[in-house]
């Protein structure tokens, strides 16, 4: 039988790094993702060429700063000067990588950024890990259609349901009304919402005092999950309006 390959992911929506105090501390960001080191950070509101930001691109300058080789940029809103979107770093190789827009009319514009991840396993093998990083609407409507949106991409509905794949990020999910979509049709599993008796949704939003669970992460496939929590640093009240999750698993 062929040995497991274990890897952690976090999931956090960084509000550009700028805190509950209004500063902007990208070292804070860093400081809690070097604390946890995940193989695969999912990051959402992430700035580059924006004044508030320092006209830094803010996630490679995250991903050089916590030491991340590989680094995909998918940007869905564009400022006067400069533009925001999702950011996935990861300390294996990226393969492939592209930004789906999930933008409903005249909304927001919202997108996912799917990443092809090859993690490498014991006595020289792989595995590939597809990965979507999403951030969608703050209507109810407006996220189911995002979500069905999603399920007809070439690159999730092309996917076969025993492929090793993750939906995580800020799913903006305060009642939890995607999670039948996910875990019904789609056949995805939940890493932060309780399934079984004695189990806690993990609860991310706001982050001083979290209420909502709007920070998710969905796999399937040959993966199993050991455990998944939010970030219980102290710094992490302030860094963002978010609490990052943090989930370890293993895909054979």
């Amino acid at each position: 039988m062929t040995s497991p390959t274990r890897f952690r992911v976090m999931t956090y929506n960084i509000h550009r790094a700028i805190g509950i105090d209004r500063r902007f501390r990208p070292e804070r960001v860093s400081r809690i993702i070097e604390t946890y080191e995940p193989d695969i950070v999912l990051l959402q509101e992430v700035d580059e060429g924006v004044p508030r930001s320092r006209r830094l691109d803010l996630g490679r300058e995250l991903a050089a700063s916590s030491g991340y080789p590989h680094v995909a940029i998918g940007h869905n809103v564009t400022l006067r000067r400069g533009r925001y979107g999702n950011a996935t770093l990861s300390r294996h190789p990226i393969l492939v990588e592209r930004n789906i827009d999930l933008t409903i009319g005249a909304s927001k514009r919202r997108g996912c950024q799917h990443t092809t991840i090859v993690l490498d396993g014991p006595a020289g093998r792989t595995h590939r890990l597809e990965v979507f990083n999403l951030h969608l609407g703050l209507s109810a409507r407006e996220r189911a259609l995002q979500a069905t949106l999603l399920s007809q991409t070439r690159e999730l509905a092309a996917l076969p349901t025993n492929a090793a794949c993750l939906v995580g990020g800020d799913f903006n999910d305060w009642r939890s009304l995607l999670y039948p979509f996910f875990t019904g049709p789609l056949q995805f599993r939940s890493a932060t919402e309780s399934t079984r008796r004695g189990e806690k949704t993990l609860l991310t939003y706001p982050s001083f005092f979290p209420r909502g669970p709007l920070d998710r992460i969905y796999y399937r496939g040959p993966i199993r999950l050991f455990a998944a929590k939010r970030c219980r640093l102290r710094i992490s009240r302030v860094a963002s309006d978010h609490l990052p999750i943090v989930a370890d698993f293993e895909i054979r």
